[in-house]
């Protein structure tokens, strides 16, 4: 694993700091008026989820971990267990399915997703930027509110509530942001 500065760390770089993994969610740049510069790091543990504000000096080495992306299908869910399957290999692995948090809802049978892997251990799914849903229930159309920009609440086929535009009725498909979890565009 390669070796980098502490001043070097970005949004996004995973690093082995105290003994785990850790993904940096936030980086500020500061150099102050008296001292090195340094970058204070929000940290976030990949395996527990816990956060750690770190602060590293340009002086101070951190290795850097590079994760092995693998697209793989999702089969179902046993005991808070979700299981993917390697469409090569056809191998299967069981990940928690806390990892997911809220986006959990939007994983369906059979979607395609990408698993990321330190070695041989998985530490997170990334689902599809955007996913299909059903609007199940929501307040009827409106005559002459489709031209406001005012959004209306629904919910979704998954179970889950985001807000859509007036035009959008009942057994409607829609195009969902999962990242962002809400409305993209009518399917």
């Amino acid at each position: 694993m390669p070796k980098i500065n502490g001043n070097e760390i970005k949004p996004g770089f995973i690093v082995e700091h105290d003994g785990g993994l850790w993904a940096a969610v936030k980086v500020n740049h500061v150099k102050p008026g008296k001292g090195g510069a340094f970058a204070q790091v929000e940290l976030k543990n990949l395996r527990d989820g816990r956060k750690l504000n770190e602060r590293f000096r340009s002086e101070d080495k951190v290795e850097r971990v590079e994760l092995e992306n693998k697209d793989q299908q999702f089969l179902y869910e046993t005991d808070g267990r979700l299981v993917f399957m390697d469409s090569e290999t056809y191998e299967q692995v069981e990940i928690d399915a806390e990892l997911l948090g809220d986006r959990r809802a939007f994983l369906q049978d059979g979607m395609m997703a990408t698993v990321n892997y330190f070695g041989e251990e998985p530490l997170n799914v990334t689902l599809p930027q955007k996913v299909r849903c059903k609007v199940v229930d929501t307040e009827p159309v409106q005559k002459g509110q489709t031209a406001t920009s005012s959004f209306k609440p629904a919910i979704l086929d998954n179970g889950v509530r985001i807000m859509i535009p007036p035009f959008i009725g009942p057994d409607e498909d829609i195009i969902v942001h999962t990242e962002l979890m809400e409305y993209s565009e009518r399917a």
